[in-house]
């Protein structure tokens, strides 16, 4: 990692560019921009990072808002449009050599007025500007006495982002298409999404929303409701029968087959859909959706919205075959000598063991796991769930096994979690709704041991546990209570503590695919491609059981790339991809910022179905945000955007 010669990032200023002893400073960018060349310096709303001594500051600092002000100003205010113009003009004019020493008074006066724009990204591009003219003055006035001639990069490569668009895995352009939303431009909100995200019925539903986690109106009441507004968008679309606008482009000739039919298998097969490759999938269920049709229960995510969501992407000319499964029907090695390149999408099925003793006996009474119980409910298949359900586990697969175990006729059910409900990695306003429908909680809870009788499950030996000292995971390290061992009653146990991949189909070959300790597929360099050319994978086969819109990201990621390999014959990142990778591990969001405006426009929720009686049926619980609702929620977002720009030397 390149030492760093100058950083004012983030009100911190380490300077080592008169030599001795040097400042340490760690910044998580590469020595190199892709095969475009080293990195010289970045510029962004937080301010300056120099790597390269010899980088032209000020000539990076005019053509930074030179972009900004061209590419990205919005015009929709005044000190906006008028401030970044004003400081782009007298940037170009002290790189010209026409300036004057008071010009370097009027950037700085420019940085207060854009403090009044309409939303941050003016606001933010004047920072590292500001501070060039702070911390690299004698430079300034080298130009301004006709000392010095401009030595660009030998490139500049920018991108815009915001907090929440880089906390989304899918890098959604999330202020654009709220935005929208409040100005009732409900197709352009959904075509914004669709741009990066192809389900958005069912990311508007079951999506953990990490963005909200990077939404700054948290910083002054509450988050955005970002995920809600998404499916607002989705929802009008359907409910007022609007077709999808998307076609293809001309045909290629290339075939794909994609493996999998659930959020990365449809995200992948949609883009390369539109590229004009000719796309097929192959799932083993009987209709699509992956773990979000049969591990995610309808009161949470319908299913015929779901097959919606495939039906649009049929649409475009993808063939989804259903019943066939890799490795049982069909071969890898068959499938990467008829097609040119083949993405495996085969999820995370296979569930975690609990550890405990008895659970390999086969005990009438003891499930093979959540998501297996998830899938026998949802397809209908031979199963009865008893009186007495306890499900051990602390995730949403758990919170769904309880909640589904009610409608299925359980007088109890059980929830067993080693931790306290703080420390629960489900959503909590699932473990909400799963109380007001009458779940119970057994917290500080270890199962140890099954007990049975004539083969059958009667109980579950349970030990107490208490919070010791945080582990990797930054959470307290739950710890036994000698002596408090107990019996907990009940007719079936339901282990849901997670899952993993099954790649039992890459047994029948050496295929020279590698796999992670974890059974997951390795992938190389963010591209998505094995070590065997021309098959990609992604998802929970590639990265474990993860979230719906991780999915989708590594879906759309390989389309990309997979597009390339087909197009030009090369597998590698673009300067989109890899700018989001930089952003990533920069980080945008400040969870310490000091907004200075006044809160109190408070989170709007959308209508739910509330009680215990909703535990009876499998009726959606959340219903559909009315649009006069969405609108004032829009009206909170604070539009954070921000412009970085790379500076690239050889």
């Amino acid at each position: 990692m390149a030492e760093v010669v100058f950083s004012s990032w983030g009100g911190k200023v380490i300077d080592n560019r008169k030599g001795g002893e040097s400042q340490p400073a760690v910044f998580k960018l590469p020595d190199n921009y892709l095969d475009k060349g080293r990195i010289g310096a970045f510029m962004g709303w937080d301010g300056v990072i120099v790597f390269d001594k010899d980088v032209d500051v000020v000539g990076m600092a005019a053509e930074y808002m030179k972009r900004v002000q061209e590419k990205y100003c919005c015009a929709k205010c005044t000190p906006g449009k008028r401030g970044t113009r004003v400081m782009m003009d007298t940037l170009a004019r002290i790189l010209a050599g026409h300036g004057e020493e008071r010009d370097l008074e009027i950037l700085s006066g420019l940085a207060d007025l854009l403090g009044n724009c309409k939303c941050t990204l003016c606001m933010t591009s004047a920072q590292p500007v500001l501070d060039t003219v702070q911390h690299f003055r004698e430079d300034y006035l080298a130009y301004i006495r006709g000392g010095r001639k401009s030595k660009p990069a030998q490139a500049y490569f920018e991108r815009i982002t915001a907090p929440c668009i880089d906390r989304c895995p899918a890098h959604i352009d999330i202020p654009s298409y709220i935005e929208e939303i409040k100005e009732y431009r409900h197709a352009e909100a959904l075509e914004t999404i669709r741009r990066n995200m192809p389900i958005p019925a069912v990311c508007g539903r079951v999506c953990p929303h990490p963005c909200e986690q990077g939404c700054r109106r948290a910083l002054v009441d509450e988050p955005v409701s970002i995920m809600v507004l998404k499916r607002v968008a989705s929802d009008h679309e359907w409910m007022h029968h609007h077709q999808p606008p998307m076609r293809p482009k001309p045909p290629t000739g290339k075939k794909i087959m994609v493996v999998g039919a659930g959020p990365a298998g449809l995200t992948c097969a949609y883009y390369l859909a539109l590229e004009g490759h000719q796309v097929k999938i192959i799932d083993m269920l009987t209709e699509p959706g992956g773990t979000v049709a049969v591990g995610i229960p309808d009161y949470r995510m319908p299913r015929p919205l779901l097959q919606r969501e495939a039906d649009i992407i049929s649409a475009l000319g993808v063939e989804i075959e259903y019943g066939v499964k890799l490795g049982r029907d069909v071969s890898l090695r068959e499938l990467k000598e008829q097609y040119d390149a083949v993405f495996l999408g085969t999820g995370a099925f296979k569930s975690k063991p609990m550890g405990v003793e008895g659970e390999d006996q086969g005990y009438d009474g003891f499930s093979e796991g959540g998501i297996h119980y998830l899938r026998k409910v949802a397809l209908g298949e031979p199963i009865v769930t008893p009186k007495r359900v306890v499900v051990v586990g602390g995730g949403n697969t758990a919170i769904d096994c309880v909640r589904v175990a009610l409608r299925e006729g359980a007088e109890e059910s059980i929830l067993l979690y080693r931790r306290t409900r703080k420390e629960m990695p489900a959503e909590p306003y699932e473990v909400d709704d799963a109380e007001e429908e009458g779940v119970q909680f057994a917290f500080l809870a270890l199962p140890t041991k099954l007990i049975t009788e004539n083969n059958k499950i009667v109980g579950i030996e349970v030990q107490k546990m208490e919070l010791g000292e945080p582990d990797e995971s930054g959470r307290r390290r739950p710890e036994p209570v000698p002596g408090s061992e107990y019996i907990l009653p009940c007719d079936l146990v339901i282990p849901a503590i997670g899952q993993d991949p099954d790649l039992g189909y890459l047994e029948d070959g050496d295929y020279g695919i590698q796999q992670t300790r974890w059974k997951s597929i390795v992938t190389h360099g963010g591209t998505m491609m094995t070590d065997n050319e021309g098959i990609f994978a992604g998802g929970d086969c590639e990265y474990g059981a993860m979230t719906v819109v991780l999915a989708v990201s590594h879906g759309r990621r390989a389309a990309r790339v997979m597009h390339r390999y087909l197009t030009e014959g090369k597998v590698y990142l673009d300067v989109e991809d890899a700018m989001e990778d930089i952003y990533s591990n920069l980080g945008v969001f400040d969870k310490n910022e000091d907004i200075g405006i006044c809160g109190g426009l408070h989170r709007e929720h959308q209508p739910k179905v509330n009680g215990a009686e909703r535990a009876k049926h499998y009726e959606e619980v959340e219903l559909a945000m009315p649009e006069s609702q969405a609108y004032r929620e829009a009206e909170r977002c604070l539009r954070c955007y921000r412009v970085g720009m790379l500076a690239v030397n050889d």
